[in-house]
């Protein structure tokens, strides 16, 4: 997908979800209960790049395993988990850190994105994402979700 080259300073928060672009949506589950999940530690290297230039980040996840806060502290960035509704915390946080939506980017793959993925200025979807996540997407990434989504984002942004 050819897209023109983001203004520099242009993105002043970047949000993603966690399953199916941290991770390839899937769970290995234990028969005690106990979940995990593959993550790329391309994306941690695309994350301290993003840190440098200055952008925050977000994780904003529907998913309440504590393996989403658990990686989000890894990284170090802040996370919103067990989300009921991500447009609206999307909203809320956005409203209480004061950021302009239209220079918010969000990485969706699946429908429980969409409402939010509609009401910022910059929508990305992996490569693998539902076909209506990727209708409203400004930017495609070439690899799929758990492959080094955030850090392909990184070397967009910085460009």
């Amino acid at each position: 997908m050819k897209v023109k080259p983001l203004k520099k300073g242009a993105i002043k928060l970047m949000v993603y979800d966690f399953d199916g672009v941290m991770t390839d949506n899937r769970v290995l589950q234990l028969q005690d209960g106990t979940e995990a999940v593959w993550v790329s530690r391309a994306d941690g290297w695309g994350i301290d790049q993003i840190r440098k230039m200055g952008i925050p980040q977000l994780i904003l996840s529907t998913e309440r395993n504590p393996v989403v806060a658990a990686r989000a502290k890894k990284l170090n960035i802040e996370v919103i988990h067990g989300s009921g509704d991500k447009k609206a915390d999307l909203l809320g946080y956005c409203s209480r850190m004061q950021i302009d939506l239209r220079s918010v980017l969000y990485v969706g793959n699946d429908v429980n994105d969409l409402e939010a993925m509609r009401v910022i200025g910059f929508p990305v979807a992996p490569a693998d994402a539902h076909p209506s996540i990727i209708a409203i997407a400004k930017y495609v990434t070439r690899v799929k979700g758990g492959e080094g989504v955030i850090k392909e984002l990184s070397e967009y942004v910085a460009n």
